[in-house]
């Protein structure tokens, strides 16, 4: 399973379909699109890989467009919520309370008493969320799903700002020296009958991943064993890797799900419902942008196209190029894809007002001209959610396509409604 969903070749088809639909005009600055089979695709793999009775409940963070989560959860998918706005988000796109997870680990009174209400699934952060829970178990009228968020302990990936199963971490209850703990909790709370768990995102290899679903397993198991009834779910959460550039590989959802099997093969025997929690690899490789080449312009280190997107929606390849990078190509302003032996050395320049607003350095590329558009693969997850107000700039239109048939999921924002954002 490619990690690669769309060729250069079809978005320049879907460009010139647009442009011929009126949707691109001179005044156009940028467009993202997402491909919406690809999506659906990878989220029947996901399915077919695990057991029927799992949940898998895509993380909102990657993609918070409203029309994607609907889709989402019409083809079955439940949600994950790192915030109670993305609990509101996903209520409105109609995911059903037993299919919406609720992660943030500085969850208020308010917020435990209404997710709880709706009978909404919790992962505990801490010993003390579990004490705020219980003291409001008393008021609820209706089942109530929670589960406990452990560290496993596999130490950090290979991006440590993505890594979170450090010994430094700010998430969830370190599984060593709280062992004895985590098992007096699951005594002294009845509704308690969830373990969590969730190492990183990006920068994690199979064997990393599938250690500290091992790690918590061990634990699972013996509180299965325990429990009256038993453990009720398991949380593997997500962290299954893209590959952004041509040279890497990623694992499949297939591949991992084998993998668990081989080595945490009770997890699968057991009547234990397994949560996943997938952002990245579900979203990222099935979007892709295109932004204009407003100006060419020569510098001491060679030519530089400043074009119309940058650290406002590709934060993470602005501030740490190291770790993040986006396959690019060059489309001529009728949407055709620019070919061409004689490529050149090009800066990428972003709009945004301070100096490392750049997307790639010594980039081999067609000549540009401004008109051009820059094409971006990669790009439907921890972009758009992570748009930056800096400099006020607007979002661009968002489209769907299915092969060349194109739909808006959200209309480019105006300068009204930027203004009407800050007051």
């Amino acid at each position: 399973m490619s990690d690669v969903n769309v060729s250069f070749e079809q978005m320049a088809a879907c460009v010139r379909e647009a442009r011929r639909q009126g949707h691109l005009d001179e005044s156009s600055r940028a467009a993202i699109f997402h491909d919406l089979e690809a999506m659906e695709s990878r989220l029947t793999r996901l399915e077919n890989a695990f057991p029927d009775s799992a949940l898998h409940a895509v993380a909102i963070k990657a993609n918070p467009l409203m029309a994607l989560l609907e889709m989402l959860v019409e083809a079955g998918a439940g949600l994950e919520a790192a915030s109670f706005e993305e609990v509101q988000l996903a209520l409105e796109a109609n995911c059903p309370s037993e299919s919406l997870v609720f992660d943030s680990p500085v969850k208020t009174h308010d917020e435990l008493d209404r997710a709880l209400g709706r009978g909404i699934y919790l992962n505990a952060d801490n010993f003390d969320e579990l004490d705020r829970i219980d003291a409001a178990v008393a008021q609820i009228d209706g089942p109530i799903r929670a589960g406990l968020r452990l560290n496993p302990l596999v130490g950090s990936g290979d991006i440590e700002a993505t890594s979170v199963s450090n010994r430094g971490s700010k998430f969830g209850l370190p599984l060593g020296p709280n062992r004895a703990s985590i098992l007096e909790a699951f005594d002294r709370y009845e509704w308690l009958r969830g373990l969590h768990l969730h190492v990183g995102s990006q920068g994690y290899e199979l064997t990393r991943l599938t250690e500290g679903v091992r790690r918590a397993w061990k634990l699972g198991k013996r509180l299965d064993d325990r429990l009256p009834g038993g453990l009720d779910s398991f949380d593997i959460g997500g962290g299954l890797p893209v590959a952004y550039r041509d040279e890497h590989r990623a694992p499949t959802f297939e591949a991992y799900a084998d993998r668990l099997r081989d080595e945490v093969p009770e997890l699968f025997e057991r009547d234990v419902r397994i949560i996943t929690e997938f952002g990245r690899a579900l979203q990222v490789p099935c979007g892709w942008a295109i932004s204009r080449v407003e100006y060419v312009k020569h510098t001491f280190e060679g030519p530089l196209a400043a074009t119309h997107l940058g650290a406002d929606f590709m934060l993470r390849r602005v501030y740490q190029p190291e770790h993040w990078y986006h396959r690019m190509a060059v489309l001529d302003a009728d949407g055709e894809l620019k070919r061409g032996e004689s490529e050149e050395t090009w800066t990428i320049g972003g709009p945004l007002c301070f100096g490392s607003d750049v997307l790639a350095r010594e980039a081999s590329l067609p000549p540009i001209e401004p008109g051009d558009w820059i094409a971006y693969r990669d790009v439907g997850g921890y972009t758009l959610g992570m748009w930056s107000h800096y400099c006020s700039r607007a979002m661009p239109p968002v489209w769907g396509h299915r092969g060349e048939t194109l739909e808006l999921l959200r209309e480019e924002e105006t300068e009204r409604d930027v203004v009407d954002f800050w007051q």
